[in-house]
């Protein structure tokens, strides 16, 4: 008789899974039976997605802050082998300024958190993944489309295809890749616009080639892709409903 064995479930971790994109990629990921362990700053944050989100029995939060390195080591210790690594977090704050006004001190922060962080977690979470695992990271539209006040969101973006495509090379047959969002419409645009959100975000839809601005399953969907997919790396996605054309 032949004995049937129950498949391992898919090991994440999710870093900035408690909002936003990150949010749905953990939602999507947990109703696909995967086991999603998400990473934010927020003790507040990680409990309201605890609260939101489906099958708590094989999701786990974690506090931490990833552009410690001696946090982030702590993190690797503590979450055993994984399948993927997924990296959405940014820190944005104050940053949408004119150069003349920039304080560079959070322009640092910035870069800490789209650059230096994801940094971190491929030095110390490369060891973690499977032969064949992945690590996806998230940069933006600005990298392609940069605006006035943008230029330190156009270069860490910008960084970050450049950082993947050497860490897909190094790190080989872990595969690394980018997903480049467009205009998305998560919790960070009350940060960047505040109550101008809707209108700006309305503005944007009519300009855009598919008509609507994104929803944060559009992303956590290419996210997924690149996961999957065993013949991708070194590459970044785009999700922008047509902006950069």
């Amino acid at each position: 008789m032949n004995q049937e064995t129950t498949p391992t479930p898919e090991r994440i971790l999710i870093v900035g899974g408690s909002s936003g994109m990150g949010l749905s990629l953990a939602e999507q990921r947990l109703a696909a039976g995967a086991e999603v362990t998400i990473v934010g700053r927020s003790e507040d944050r990680l409990s309201a997605a605890r609260q939101h989100l489906p099958h708590p029995e094989r999701l786990r939060t974690i506090a931490a802050d990833v552009t410690s390195e001696e946090e982030v080591q702590r993190l690797f210790q503590d979450v055993g082998t994984l399948d993927h690594i997924v990296s959405t977090a940014a820190d944005v704050t104050g940053v949408y300024v004119l150069l003349a006004e920039m304080d560079i001190s959070v322009a640092r922060k910035v870069m800490d958190s789209k650059v230096v962080g994801p940094l971190l977690l491929a030095k110390h979470g490369a060891p973690r993944l499977t032969p064949r695992g992945s690590i996806t990271l998230t940069s933006g539209i600005a990298a392609y489309r940069p605006a006035a006040k943008g230029s330190v969101v156009a270069a860490v973006n910008g960084a970050l295809g450049s950082l993947a495509y050497a860490l897909a090379v190094e790190l080989a047959p872990i595969r690394v890749n980018v997903v480049s969002p467009g205009w998305v419409d998560t919790p960070i645009w009350d940060a960047v616009v505040g109550s101008g959100k809707t209108v700006a975000l309305d503005a944007m839809a009519k300009r855009l080639l598919v008509g609507r601005i994104g929803q944060a399953a559009d992303v956590a969907q290419a996210i997924t892709s690149l996961m999957h997919n065993g013949f991708i790396t070194g590459t970044v996605l785009h999700v922008d409903g047509g902006q950069r054309l």
